[in-house]
């Protein structure tokens, strides 16, 4: 048996007995490294820190070491094997040193390489001076980092207010819907029509543009998110059929690891706070256990079954919506957070988990307080369990449509201008949110490390003006926060991913990544007044999710005005207005001048393609050329065809979309 493997088996079967403290003084010179240099070693600070653990990471050759002393002990492991480390150990009163990931069976050659296995958890008294400890494990050479295990929060800033009963407005108010669920005309952030019912203030089109998206592509099985915040409500009936499922684990809590995973009974996900099956935390005051059910729903709620609410990649009710996973690290019972909930180290391992087991998107509503971490390289170079974690899921391949993971943080809800991190860490997509009238949300950050915006709600206006979804119990309600902004990028990514497989694309993770920031419509001029501080702040600007599958089919997008006259010069979307094309005929389908509010035909003038839209919405006009020139004696160019995709919106930006 492998080295690897028997030290699994160990860890699996150990039981956890608490080693006595000692009561003998730190050792101050346990290792040979100077107490300044070893100050540089630590990451974080003790002051969001829990106490009584710490994440060491071991050099390469010393990690041999402690995997061999794991072979030579029975029961829990308490030492490392190597002597100055375990000076330190004995004088903390460590009571277990394990994997901080475990082993991975067939992932492990990978995590090996990745060097995740050097990182350990240690467990000691909860007593002792976590500065001190930290500072003389730091000391010892065969320590490379020793990490404080910082605490997160969800980034959500309201309770949910209950839902009550779903009904569908009357079509006359709505159009013909999407899909037959009731919700979905309560879900402004996904079609607003600016009804005013909602909240007095509500304008037409702030959303993120979905109808439009939906007649394209509603999801895919084959794209798996994984959901990182408290626990998913796998039996919900509006999400349970877009649960992810792990086959293998299917015969019930049977304590067994199936699979061979390191995971035992992980059926749609698992539990990193109590390290076993999920578990749906007791209702607290602030109603935060429905935090990631809230947003699982976002992302991929059932469509179109009749009941309930819309995801954004939830399928059209024929099984095909996105796939969500559910990786647990926030876990409440009888009204307080169970010890290790949302913790770096229970992040670490879920984002782990959710690569080694096939997501493609990691949506994150959570982090550290904005503030606590200030700088994107400090942060990179530090190298934190975490940011390591985040790095081997963008490296993993788990969707033919993209070459890598993409990863999504809420942005925060203090009001900073700031992102919190881990979202504002340079490799993941940061997102802010705004409300319902275009304007940011009042407790959004905003500013450095900040990405895009999307729909959060504003709740202190009216609730309805805030993100509806699924909620614990089977039941449906409104949240807001960029917690809740954060899923509309994470089901537009998914969606977007479900049409590139559609289409038999494939695309760079950098490649998607831009899109994804790139298709978007302008926020800047509803920033004035008191929200001028917002203005240039706020990322690239609100999400489209139609612009979003066009740009990945490869359709040129374009952004007119809603009430005035769009004057189109195509040639200049093309390639300049020098170039040898003629237009020759446009047409928009009767459909898409319906849904535009366009009342006669787009006529071609002075060069310019003439027409006005009386609605928010979006629609394809195909424009037919001519390329090449001819002699007026039969010999002609060649007649070629051309889709653009028009975008409506009140007000809009002069350059393609771009903020």
């Amino acid at each position: 048996m492998k080295i690897i493997d028997l030290l699994s088996a160990c860890m699996a079967v150990a039981l956890f007995i608490p080693a006595s403290c000692s009561e003998s003084p730190l050792p101050s010179d346990a290792g040979d490294v100077p107490a300044e240099d070893a100050a540089s070693k630590l990451i974080f600070t003790s002051e969001h820190a829990v106490s009584g653990k710490l994440l060491v990471y071991f050099t390469a050759d010393a990690v041999k070491d402690v995997e061999t002393s794991a072979l030579t002990r029975s029961g829990v492991q308490t030492r490392s094997g190597l002597p100055d480390v375990d000076a330190v150990l004995e004088s903390i009163g460590v009571s277990s040193i394990h994997r901080l990931f475990p082993y991975a069976g067939k992932n492990e050659e990978r995590t090996r390489a990745a060097g995740l296995h050097r990182w350990y958890v240690l467990e000691f008294d909860e007593d002792t001076d976590l500065d001190h400890a930290a500072l003389a494990l730091a000391q010892c050479a065969q320590v490379s980092s020793v990490e404080f295990n910082q605490k997160m929060k969800r980034a959500d800033s309201f309770r949910a207010v209950k839902a009550g009963t779903l009904s569908a407005a009357p079509a006359a108010e709505t159009g013909t819907p999407m899909f037959n669920d009731p919700g979905l005309a309560s879900q402004w952030h996904y079609v607003n029509t600016g009804d005013t019912g909602i909240y007095s203030g509500i304008q037409a089109g702030a959303d993120a543009n979905c109808e439009a998206a939906w007649r394209l592509c509603t999801g895919d099985p084959r794209v798996v998110v994984a959901v990182v915040d408290d626990c998913v409500q796998w039996d919900h009936p509006d999400l349970a059929a877009n649960m992810w499922t792990n086959e293998a684990e299917l015969n019930g809590t049977d304590g067994v690891d199936d699979d061979g995973n390191g995971f035992v009974d992980d059926i749609h996900g698992y539990n990193f706070v109590s390290d076993g099956p999920l578990a749906v935390s007791s209702q607290t005051d602030d109603g935060e256990p429905s935090h990631g059910t809230h947003v699982a729903g976002t992302v991929a709620a059932v469509n179109n079954n009749g009941e309930g609410v819309s995801g954004i990649a939830g399928g059209s009710g024929n099984g095909d919506g996105a796939r969500i996973m559910s990786c647990q690290i926030f876990y409440a019972r009888n009204g307080a957070d169970e010890p290790g909930s949302g913790t770096a180290e229970t992040s670490a391992r879920a984002i782990k988990y959710a690569a080694d087991n096939g997501a493609c998107i990691l949506q994150c509503s959570y982090g550290y307080e904005a503030g606590v971490i200030t700088s994107d390289d400090t942060y990179a170079s530090e190298a934190s369990a975490e940011k390591q974690a985040i790095d081997y899921f963008i490296g993993t391949n788990n969707c033919d449509a993209v070459d890598g993971g993409i990863v999504l943080y809420a942005a925060g809800n203090e009001g900073k201008a700031m992102s919190a991190y881990p979202g504002a860490y340079r490799n993941v997509i940061s997102v802010t949110a705004m409300s319902c009238d275009y304007t940011p949300a009042y407790y959004t950050n905003y500013g450095p490390g900040c990405n895009i915006a999307a729909p959060g709600g504003d709740m202190s206006q009216s609730h309805e003006a805030g993100v509806l979804s699924t909620v614990l119990d089977g039941d449906y309600g409104y949240m807001q926060g960029t917690s809740m902004a954060c899923p509309h990028v994470s089901g537009i990514a998914a969606l977007g991913l479900s049409y590139a497989l559609k289409l038999g694309k494939t695309f760079s993770r950098d490649e998607f990544n831009s899109i994804l920031l790139t298709s978007v419509n302008g926020i800047n001029q509803y920033c004035t007044g008191s929200d001028s501080k917002y203005r240039g702040l706020m990322g690239t600007g609100y999400i489209d999710a139609f612009q979003v599958l066009m740009n990945l089919r490869g359709t040129t997008c374009i952004n007119v005005p809603v009430g005035s006259q769009a004057q189109i010069t195509v040639l200049d979307h093309i390639a300049d207005s020098e170039a040898q094309m003629t237009v020759s005929d446009v047409s928009i389908s009767k459909d898409d001048m319906e849904r535009l509010g366009i009342t006669g035909n787009p006529v071609m003038f002075g060069g310019k393609i003439l027409f006005t839209c009386t609605k928010t919405g979006s629609g394809i006009m195909t424009v037919t050329l001519t390329g090449g020139t001819g002699n007026g004696q039969g010999m002609n160019g060649m007649t070629v065809h051309k889709d653009f995709a028009i975008i409506a919106r009140p007000s809009h930006s002069d350059n393609g979309a771009w903020l």
